[in-house]
């Protein structure tokens, strides 16, 4: 499919003003000149509705709109769990984590780690952090992002990966966070009314011109177990979306690593004016995660229908594109493309602060601003270069990227939820314990992964979800275990400061957390 004039004119739009905007928004005023401060944080200083943009904008890139369209079509709206969910796990990070972290001026997650547990819990996790961005999640953004460029567009993929990936550098790479963040409002109003736009074509088409609602019932009628939130054994996706252990296992684990332990999104919160700006921006995020559904896994629900016999799922989101009139299909290609770069560069960004203030300032300690700066800026150009030559063979051959993404970062939430919970809420915990449940974690999670393929019909196959929940268990008991039989050395000094931390949050976040719990209780209610 050959985009319209209309349509190019549309995106070329879109790339011009997003550019020239995250340029004029970070520009150095008064001759200063960009310290790290201003770059891996923006001055300290982003608004709420900043914050809670582009926490969205982060989140939802590629491997949301096609991946979890993609298993829309395939599980259906089961999958919806991991968005709304994530509105209640946000509502929690805000309420109890942000409080410590902001307290304790904590730049980074692995810094946070050493001011718990010392230099050597700090230096394993930023290893991994800075693998696991790379090699899993910057790796799946592009290779799924430019499969929805060649789909829409016939370009051939490999250079709609060099396209995605130049772009995202250029459009970050001199203004940072402050540049990803304060343009993250446009992105999310285009992603959203983008979304909302396919999801409406789609389904009134579905009606035959008989308006969304109506085709809405016709596929609620048709495929009424794809409506079931919470799966049965019996089902053959049970295994990635394990029935009630949803709600009360595994998926709490990755919540909690994703939207609280996870520098690539915390990093907006910790760049806020205020605990109270960061809460509003936490809050404003957990509605717009209610919406997620609506504009990216019921586009995919509408495919049954209007395309049933696609060869792989991830072709769901391209493939409704398609019936998009000119005009229109460049707007939702520009939401999609949007989305794809919004979160490219947040991605990109995270990866520089933590090799350049967890990593090379560590190895260079009287280092000066402009050196950060610049080997924050040389780090992103080589992390999209590397993303661009390894992300075919590392998701060439998956059907749901989505999945892909869920299993391999499982092998390390676990740990990572152990040892931040264990270092916020109970003092006892030692260095000792934490590395035995980030190692832990690693090695448990390929065990059960690797048993059923090695001896299969000797051991079972555990859905993926239920072995974050046992390695979870395992690794919590195992890390207090070892901290209370090996007490924490004289060297072991805990300088995180929990002085003046306050729960308290606001009337205006308490009304929000109360408004998202009840619309969650109705929604599951009538899914169930």
């Amino acid at each position: 499919m050959n985009l319209a004039t209309i349509d190019i004119a549309v995106l070329a739009a879109y790339a011009v003003g997003i550019f020239a905007l995250a340029q004029w928004v970070s520009r150095d005023k008064g001759g200063h000149e960009k310290d790290s401060n201003d770059y891996f944080l923006a001055g300290k200083a982003l608004p709420w509705w900043a914050i809670g943009a582009s926490l969205i904008a982060a989140n939802i890139s590629a491997e949301q709109i096609i991946g979890m369209s993609g298993s829309g079509y395939a599980i259906g709206l089961a999958i919806s769990s991991y968005e709304w969910m994530a509105a209640l796990t946000l509502l929690i990070v805000g309420k109890f984590f942000l409080p410590i972290f902001l307290r304790n001026n904590v730049s980074t997650m692995p810094q946070f780690l050493e001011q718990r547990y010392g230099p050597s819990v700090r230096t394993v996790m930023a290893i991994f952090w800075l693998l696991l961005y790379v090699f899993v999640n910057l790796t799946s953004i592009l290779w799924l992002g430019s499969l929805a460029i060649h789909t829409v567009t016939g370009v051939d993929q490999f250079y709609a990966l060099i396209i995605l990936g130049v772009f995202a550098l250029a459009y970050q790479l001199w203004g940072g966070l402050k540049a990803v963040a304060l343009t993250d409002i446009v992105q999310v109003a285009l992603l959203v009314t983008g979304g909302l736009i396919i999801a409406f074509i789609s389904l009134n088409k579905i009606a035959g011109g008989g308006g969304a609602a109506a085709g809405f019932h016709i596929l609620l009628s048709r495929f009424p177990d794809k409506f079931q939130m919470i799966l049965s054994p019996s089902n053959p996706h049970y295994k990635e979306l394990p029935g009630v252990a949803v709600l009360l296992g595994g998926l709490w684990v990755m919540n909690l690593s994703y939207w609280g332990f996870n520098q690539y999104i915390i990093q907006r919160a910790l760049g806020a004016k205020s605990i109270r700006e960061a809460q509003a921006g936490i809050a404003f995020a957990a509605y717009l995660k209610l919406l997620v559904p609506a504009i990216v896994v019921l586009p995919g629900m509408a495919a049954l229908i209007l395309a049933p016999h696609l060869e792989r799922p991830d072709q769901a989101y391209p493939t409704m594109m398609k019936q998009l009139p000119p005009g229109m299909l460049g707007l939702v290609f520009a939401a999609l493309v949007a989305a794809i770069i919004a979160s490219l560069a947040s991605k990109i960004n995270s990866i520089g602060t933590i090799f350049t203030l967890d990593v090379y300032k560590h190895l260079r300690k009287n280092s000066s601003e402009h050196q950060l700066v610049l080997v924050g800026r040389i780090t992103a150009v080589t992390a999209v270069i590397v993303g661009i030559l390894m992300a075919k063979p590392l998701l060439g051959s998956f059907e749901q990227g989505f999945q892909f993404i869920q299993d391999f970062t499982a092998f390390f939430t676990p740990g990572i939820v152990v040892i931040f919970m264990l270092g916020l809420f109970w003092k006892p915990a030692t260095t000792a314990g934490a590395l035995t449940a980030a190692i832990g974690s690693f090695l448990l999670s390929a065990l059960f992964y690797a048993a059923p393929i090695l001896a299969p019909g000797r051991f079972p196959e555990i859905p993926f979800m239920n072995r974050v929940s046992i390695v979870f268990l395992i690794c919590l008991a195992a890390a207090v275990a070892v901290s209370l039989a090996r007490p924490a050395s004289a060297r072991e000094v805990n300088t995180v400061r929990l002085d003046g931390v306050s729960y308290a949050t606001s009337t205006v976040f308490n009304i929000a957390g109360l408004g998202v719990i009840l619309i969650l209780i109705a929604l599951y209610k009538t899914f169930w």
